[in-house]
């Protein structure tokens, strides 16, 4: 009976030393960095192209405003006045539509100045661009490090005897770039016009 105990107590820790419970800790610890990478990047997809989007509404609101501004100081720069003019009402009501049509631009843009925010959209943008490539690249760290640990394990012993006997456990493989320029994040100038 005694020879029993410890015969039991033996086997399981063989058992435990031949990576019976290590390779598949290794195993799903690998598989969840891996989900980790792939939320990151589904993450940078459907965020990016809604911080696009706000940004541009708001640049295109304030570019309506801006080039409401600019129109009203072309127009009332064409309407000139000389000291010959200044008897002619019909020159003065001009000259002072077309002043009265810059300080109700520049009215609209005071008023609307609490709400211009592109500059600020902007900043967060690529404060989140960045932020977000910075998750990648952590999940992608994350996730190659669960790989080698995995796979030290299942090649090293003991547990490479487990590995192979119980498990039939192959190497995963680390993410590698493989597509050409993906070392480069996604551009986002395009989505705003700019062709350079």
């Amino acid at each position: 009976m005694k020879y029993r105990a410890v015969f039991a107590m033996l086997s399981a820790t063989a058992l435990g030393a031949c990576g019976v419970n290590s390779v598949p800790t290794a195993e799903e610890n690998a598989k969840a960095k891996w989900a980790d990478v792939q939320n990151q990047y589904q993450r940078r997809s459907d965020l990016i192209p809604n911080l696009v989007a706000t940004v541009k509404a708001a640049g295109a609101q304030e570019k309506a405003i801006l080039t409401e501004v600019t129109q009203a100081r072309a127009s009332a720069n064409q309407v000139q006045v000389t000291g010959n003019d200044l008897t002619d009402p019909n020159k003065m009501a001009a000259y002072q539509r077309a002043q009265a049509g810059v300080t109700l631009s520049l009215q609209r843009l005071q008023e609307a100045y609490p709400e211009l925010k592109s500059q600020g959209n902007y900043s967060t943008l690529m404060s989140q661009l960045e932020g977000t490539e910075n998750r990648v690249t952590i999940a992608r760290n994350d996730y190659n490090q669960a790989v080698q640990s995995y796979n030290t394990t299942i090649r090293t012993f003991p547990d490479a005897i487990g590995a192979k006997i119980f498990y039939g456990a192959k190497p995963m493989t680390p993410f590698q770039a493989t597509t050409p320029g993906a070392e480069t994040a996604p551009s986002v100038a395009n989505a705003f016009g700019n062709n350079s």
